[in-house]
């Protein structure tokens, strides 16, 4: 894969990449979790830009890992290994899973506004029936409903709420390629109601990974991730500590070293998803 310096990664401020350097010429000393006796020290180079496409984990996990399988194939496998480990795990395990999928993909509106502008629903809409959907659209605008609301009301009526184990899977397994089953469809909400309805027309939005991915992908690969978060002046944090690993560790054996994704940190919340680059480990 290709290594670049961290001097040359675009869009850093002065005290992440000094930070960043300084960590890249030191090392970053690694302990296996299960075998306490094992630990290597690695150095840490950006492995160049990949595209915000929504792919962006996966793109981003493949280069770090120097795998064949493309990024379309790592999403497969990493919704499969969910799949599996859900049948799997006990009552109360599933229900926290699908509690932290409900709190991010449709989340109560009646709350969570002290920490959030914006909040997001997702709905997965057939791309079979998306002119059903503009059909029905088209009726409620010619009995005099605004175009958002009537596109609002249609798509919570007969579209499938991203709000379990098994629509978690349907949501992530969307590419962004024409082969994808389902196409996603955002309502974006403030405090005072509906704000925008992102109807996704081209069906070329892809799933984001969240955390429930990358555990996943841990698992999957028997490897742990670390994803590195580099916050700039606007993180509230000084520069000494504006850099954090944050480990996402396998639910099984760990047989392999790690792996390093690298994301920029905007600030402590954004509406909107994590952008992840390789890392390229040493």
């Amino acid at each position: 894969p290709a290594e670049i310096s961290w001097e040359s990664v675009a869009g850093l401020e002065d005290q992440q990449r000094r930070h960043l350097t300084r960590l890249c010429s030191r090392g970053v000393l690694w302990k296996h979790r299960q075998d306490k006796n094992l630990s290597i020290v690695f150095r840490l180079l950006h492995g160049g830009e990949v595209e915000a496409d929504g792919n962006c984990l996966f793109t981003a996990a493949r280069r770090s890992m120097d795998v064949d399988a493309t990024a379309r194939e790592l999403r497969m496998r990493t919704v499969r290994r969910f799949t599996e480990d859900l049948g799997s795990v006990d009552g109360e395990t599933k229900r926290f899973i699908q509690s932290a999928i409900r709190n991010m993909y449709s989340p109560d509106l009646r709350s969570g506004w002290g920490i959030h502008v914006v909040q997001e629903v997702k709905f997965l809409a057939k791309k079979e029936d998306r002119e059903l959907f503009d059909s029905a659209i088209e009726d409620l605008i010619l009995l005099g409903m605004p175009r958002e609301i009537a596109a609002e009301c249609i798509y919570r009526d007969r579209c499938l709420p991203v709000d379990d184990g098994p629509s978690w899977a349907k949501y992530m397994s969307i590419s962004g390629s024409p082969e994808d089953e389902f196409d996603i469809i955002t309502l974006q909400y403030t405090e005072e109601g509906l704000l925008t309805v992102d109807e996704n027309r081209d069906g070329r939005a892809a799933a984001f990974g969240d955390d429930i991915a990358i555990e996943c992908l841990a698992t999957e690969f028997k490897r742990e991730i670390y994803v590195v978060q580099a916050h700039g002046s606007d993180g509230m944090v000084d520069e000494e500590n504006c850099v954090f690993f944050l480990p996402h560790p396998p639910r099984s054996e760990i047989s392999q070293p790690p792996v390093f994704l690298f994301m920029k940190g905007t600030g402590w919340c954004g509406a909107g998803a994590d952008h992840y680059e390789p890392l390229i480990a040493h």
